[in-house]
């Protein structure tokens, strides 16, 4: 390869980085996603069928080998890896959060590529994961940087539906850790079950499981009202659904902050136009959220404010939207038609600072 092809190809590829960099800058409240910040950021994301392209016999994962409807190849989820590559680090602000929940993961080795096949692999995240027995075979699970945050515990919490005619669906799964030295943060991840066959129809799948959830957190308050909680996940409900609102408790933030309760951070969005993490026949909706209790919102110790939450949102992440107008989530599939993008849909974040 002659010197001028490789100097430009080596051109092309930093402006590619400059420019995704640039993408970054603003969220849904128009603030960077910052290489200053101090603390540490909690990122969630839904990443839409992260799947390897080997059958699993034991889950229904066909349509995600190369034979199957997707035609999920290597040099597809390669593609994948690289483009999640790209959002983390954007996210972070040239530094990856410390904290990454993620949701659709199908197994502990596409999570084992991400963080040692990318130049992730600098940044020496531990893996938390566990098989859950989801019919497709997809998991929650989070990557973590030791030294920023250290594990005490973890646990996943199996849904045991009364009826067995209810599809299985994904763990909850919680961690424990020590930050700042001193302080205790336990963390839930969460895919609740979708809305297939109707809103109301599956409202009583997500009610159960926040029921389960809300049994958890109840059980953390009991030994300590001021417990230091962050829940977040893809709930397939909004903040203000009966799900979050009712079973799990998770209030609206409007200047309460009481120890032993449960505040919906994500809630401040719902009253901004045009924003949300996911994008249905038009419509944005605020799926993946972060939830956080009263105890973090005192500045005592480790603690978040009140308008932490972020959807990150930069122009690279969407695409025109056609048919309804305004844009969508640059999502890996359209259907069965390979679209190359991310996913279809948006990453959270929050950042917990330390009090002096």
């Amino acid at each position: 390869m002659s010197v001028r092809k490789t100097s430009i190809i080596t051109l092309t590829a930093v402006l590619t980085i400059f420019v995704i960099m640039l993408g970054t800058q603003t969220g849904d409240t128009g603030e960077a996603a910052s290489d200053s910040r101090t603390g540490l950021r909690i990122m969630f994301y839904n990443v839409e069928n992260l799947f390897d392209c080997i059958d699993d016999p034991l889950t229904g994962d066909n349509e995600f080998t190369p034979e199957g409807q997707m035609h999920w190849t290597e040099k597809r989820f390669r593609a994948k890896l690289n483009n999640l590559y790209r959002v983390i680090v954007a996210a972070g602000g040239w530094k990856p959060p410390e904290l990454i929940a993620f949701a659709e993961i199908e197994n502990r080795f596409v999570l084992d590529q991400l963080v040692s096949e990318t130049p992730l692999l600098k940044y020496s995240y531990e893996i938390i994961h566990k098989d859950s027995p989801d019919q497709r075979g997809i998991d929650v699970a989070l990557i973590y940087r030791p030294g920023h945050l250290d594990k005490i515990s973890e646990k996943f919490f199996c849904i045991d539906y009364a009826d067995e005619a209810i599809p299985k669906t994904r763990d909850i799964l919680y961690c424990a850790f020590r930050v700042n030295l001193k302080d205790t943060i336990h963390v839930f991840v969460n895919h609740w079950p979708s809305r297939s066959g109707g809103q109301l129809s599956s409202e009583k799948n997500r009610l159960y499981v926040a029921s389960v959830l809300k049994s958890k957190t109840d059980s953390l308050f009991r030994v300590d009202e001021r417990t230091k909680i962050i829940i977040v996940g893809d709930f397939n409900d909004q903040p203000d659904n009966k799900s979050l609102l009712k079973a799990l408790q998770a209030k609206f933030i409007e200047n309460h902050t009481e120890p032993g309760n449960l505040f919906n951070l994500s809630s401040c969005s719902t009253k901004k136009g045009g924003c949300g993490t996911h994008k249905y026949k038009g419509n944005w909706s605020i799926l993946d959220q972060v939830i956080v209790s009263g105890g973090l919102l005192h500045k005592d110790g480790v603690f978040i404010l009140p308008d932490a939450y972020k959807i990150f949102n930069p122009p690279f992440l969407l695409e025109p939207d056609d048919k309804y107008l305004g844009s969508k989530p640059y999502r890996t599939y359209s259907g069965f038609k390979y679209n190359g993008g991310y996913s279809d849909h948006l990453p959270v974040y929050a950042d917990l600072k330390f009090s002096p």
